[in-house]
C-alpha cells in the first residue's frame, strides 16, 4: 500500500496520546496517525477512574510500576502546568485500623522508602488532629499524592498531537492487522462500515480493555488475558464534601489484588467512595448487571480465570456481597470513617479495570509490553497507568526509535 504512515497508534486513551505526542516530539515532522473506535476520546480506563496521581507507594521496588510511577507523577505535573491542566496536591493518609494492620503499614512504609518516597508516621492522635472525622491507631501520610481530570489531560495531550503535525481520527475501530515484513495493513470500520485500510511502518497498540484481542489480531503469541473487573463508587452528598481534607485510603491487605475502598476528593468537587472490585461480565458495560456474551465466553473459556477464582473465592465473593448490600459495602469505610451512614452513599459512575491474567492464574502485576518486528503491544497497564502514562510513552517510544 503507497503512502503508508510513520506510526499508526491504536487507542485514544492517555497512554496511547501520551505516546503519539512523546513519538512526535522525538522525531518531528513525523507522519503520526491515532485511531480511536469511540466518537471521544478517553471513553475508557482514562475518563473512568478516581482522578489520583498515584506517588508510587504501593509498588514492588525496582518494577516498572515503582519506576515509572515515580517519574510519571513528576511529569504529569510538568505536562499539567504546561498546558493549564488543573490538579490539586492533597496528600493521602494510609489509615491503619488494627494491629495488624499496624504491622503491614510498617511493611509498607519500607517498600515506599525502597521507590525513593519519604512517607510520614502519625500516630492516632496527630491523625485525629488532621482528619477529626477518620478513626485509626496510626497512617503514613504521603505528601506528594494528588488529584487531576485524566480526560483533561487527554484533550490536552490530542492538541498537542495535533499541534506537532499529527493525526487523531475518533470513530475508527481497528478490525485487522496484518503485518508484513515492510508494513502494517490496519483495517478499519467506520460508523459501522467497513472503511478503506491505511498502512503503518511501524504500529503501536495501546488498546486497554482490548489489549489482548489486538495482540492476537496483530499474531502475538501469549498467554495472558485481559479480564475486566468492576469498580464501583458511590459519591457523598454536598453536605459530606467537608468530611476529609486529604484522600483517605485503607491499609491494603496483601492477600488481596487491590487497594480497598477509600474516599477520595474529586477535582470538580465532592467526594467519591471506592472502588471495590468485583467480576465484570462486559468490558465496556458500565450499568450495573451489564453482561456481554462474547466477554462472557472469554472469561469462562480461559483456564486461568478459574484458576485466579478458585484461588481468589472467599475475596471474590466478600466483594460480590458486597456490591449487592449497600449496607455492607459501607462497613468497609465505616473501619476509619464511622460518620458515614447509609444514606451519605448516593449513585456515581463505575469503572472498569483491565486486568491481565496469565493461563496459571497469576495476575500480570507489573506493566507489560510486548512487540514484533513492527509492533509494539501495551498488553497490561491497569492503575497506575494514567499518572506513568508519560513514561509508558517514552518506554514505548524506546521500542520504536531508541533511548531519547
Amino acid at each position: 500500500m503507497p503512502n503508508a504512515h510513520d506510526v499508526v497508534v491504536i487507542g485514544g486513551g492517555i497512554v496511547g496520546l501520551a505516546t503519539a505526542m512523546t513519538l512526535l516530539q522525538r522525531r518531528p515532522g513525523s507522519d503520526v496517525l491515532v485511531l480511536e473506535k469511540e466518537q471521544r476520546l478517553a471513553q475508557h480506563q482514562s475518563g473512568h477512574n478516581s482522578g489520583v496521581i498515584h506517588a508510587g507507594v504501593y509498588y514492588a521496588p525496582g518494577s516498572l510500576k515503582a519506576r515509572l510511577c515515580v517519574e510519571g507523577a513528576r511529569a504529569t505535573r510538568e505536562f499539567c502546568d504546561e498546558h493549564g491542566v488543573a490538579y490539586r496536591d492533597t496528600g493521602k493518609l494510609i489509615v491503619a485500623t488494627d494491629e495488624a494492620e499496624l504491622a503491614r503499614m510498617e511493611a509498607l512504609h519500607e517498600r515506599a522508602a525502597g521507590n525513593g518516597l519519604d512517607l510520614e508516621r502519625i500516630d492516632a492522635a496527630e491523625l485525629h488532629r488532621r482528619e477529626p472525622n477518620v478513626a485509626g491507631l496510626g497512617a503514613l501520610f504521603s505528601p506528594s499524592t494528588g488529584i487531576v481530570d485524566y480526560a483533561q489531560i487527554c484533550r490536552a495531550l490530542a492538541r498537542e498531537v495535533e499541534r506537532l503535525g499529527g493525526e487523531v481520527r475518533v470513530g475508527c475501530e481497528v478490525i485487522g492487522l496484518i503485518e508484513t515484513p515492510g508494513q502494517v495493513r490496519v483495517e478499519l470500520r467506520e460508523s459501522d462500515e467497513v472503511a478503506g485500510p491505511v498502512a503503518a511502518r511501524r504500529l503501536v497498540a495501546c488498546g486497554g480493555i482490548q489489549a489482548d484481542r489486538l495482540a492476537r489480531m496483530a499474531g502475538v503469541r501469549t498467554d495472558v488475558r485481559i479480564i475486566p473487573f468492576r469498580g464501583e463508587y458511590y459519591r457523598l452528598p454536598e453536605s459530606r464534601h467537608d468530611i476529609v481534607r486529604a484522600l483517605i485510603y485503607p491499609v491494603p491487605d496483601p492477600s488481596l489484588p487491590f487497594l480497598g475502598v477509600h474516599l477520595t476528593l474529586m477535582m470538580e468537587g465532592g467526594v467519591t467512595v471506592g472502588p471495590n472490585a468485583v467480576q465484570g461480565w462486559s468490558r465496556e458495560g458500565y450499568p450495573r448487571f451489564a453482561v456481554d456474551a462474547r466477554d462472557t465466553a472469554d472469561v469462562l473459556s480461559f483456564p486461568g480465570w478459574w484458576r485466579f477464582a478458585r484461588a481468589n473465592l472467599r475475596s471474590g465473593l466478600a466483594e460480590q456481597w458486597n456490591s449487592l448490600s449497600k449496607g455492607a459495602y459501607l462497613a468497609l469505610v465505616r473501619r476509619y470513617c464511622p460518620s458515614l451512614g447509609v444514606d451519605d452513599l448516593g449513585p456515581h459512575e463505575a469503572g472498569i479495570r483491565a486486568q491481565a491474567l496469565r493461563a496459571d492464574g497469576t495476575m500480570v502485576e507489573d506493566f507489560l509490553v510486548l512487540k514484533t518486528p513492527r509492533t509494539v503491544h501495551v498488553l497490561n497497564a491497569p492503575s497506575p497507568a494514567a499518572t506513568s502514562a508519560l513514561p509508558i510513552a517514552g518506554l514505548v517510544a524506546d521500542h520504536l526509535t531508541g533511548p531519547a
